[in-house]
């Protein structure tokens, strides 16, 4: 499968990555693990999920897809043939939420125990968290890099300027700076990634990962064309000083 680097510092990885939302979700652990064999053969060994995947259902409490992908990298070995991503910050109820510090160093170690693994390829905020200052969120993630436990950083659902604020953060600091971003966007939705965050991306060499790439199953054609549909809810940038 063809691959290119991630961002400007990033790994190499397929130009296709693939979601872990369902697992524990629509699909089994039984069809997660036959899917994540026929990827992993067909050299799609770019795997993305969530500590929060997926809380939503009912009597489910967040970690469910994680906890399965740890499962069959115990079963299969393969842990070092994938480059794993995860992400942080989402609500995960009794308070758990947010990029403070002392979350995210929490949050981590709970993700690790989960995945079955002893670092994660690419950690993400999963989304701005306006009330921590992003020097103590960046930090924490620097830490992370520092111990081994993390490889790499991305971002998702920031805004234009707060990833730019985050990046120079991360240079005026001397901290590990985001390398990628997941973005809402596809072929039917496109305003605010193209005038918002496209001239960052540009600007800062960032890797895209778009969810909703298929506008939650809109351009797959199996929504019918008279239904109303709903829309889906190798020089670093910065120079030293």
């Amino acid at each position: 499968m063809q691959k290119r680097k991630l961002g400007f510092a990033g790994p190499h990885v397929p130009i296709i990555c693939l979601g872990g939302n369902v697992y524990g979700w629509t699909l089994s652990e039984a069809e997660t693990f036959r899917q994540l064999d026929m990827a992993l053969d067909a050299g799609l060994n770019f795997v993305d999920t969530a500590d929060v995947y997926s809380r939503w259902v009912p009597g489910n409490k967040g970690g469910e897809s994680e906890t399965i992908i740890g499962k069959w990298f115990a079963k299969t070995g393969k842990r070092k043939d994938v480059i794993l991503a995860t992400k942080v910050g989402n609500e995960m109820g009794e308070g758990k939420a947010g990029l403070k510090r002392a979350y995210i160093r929490q949050a981590v170690e709970d993700s690790l125990r989960r995945l079955q693994t002893e670092y994660i390829d690419l950690y993400q905020a999963h989304k701005d968290d306006i009330e921590t200052p992003l020097e103590e969120t960046l930090g924490a993630f620097d830490e992370l890099v520092k111990e081994g436990k993390v490889r790499y950083i991305g971002a998702s659902n920031y805004s234009g300027a707060r990833l730019s604020e985050a990046l120079e953060t991360s240079c005026k600091h001397n901290l590990a700076s985001y390398i990628s971003l997941q973005p809402h966007y596809n072929l039917v939705e496109r305003q605010d990634y193209e005038s918002d965050l496209l001239p960052v991306v540009k600007k800062y060499q960032l890797g895209v990962i778009p969810y909703f790439s298929l506008a939650a199953g809109f351009l797959t054609g199996k929504i019918a064309a008279n239904r109303t549909r709903k829309r889906p809810s190798e020089e670093r940038w910065c120079k030293s000083t």
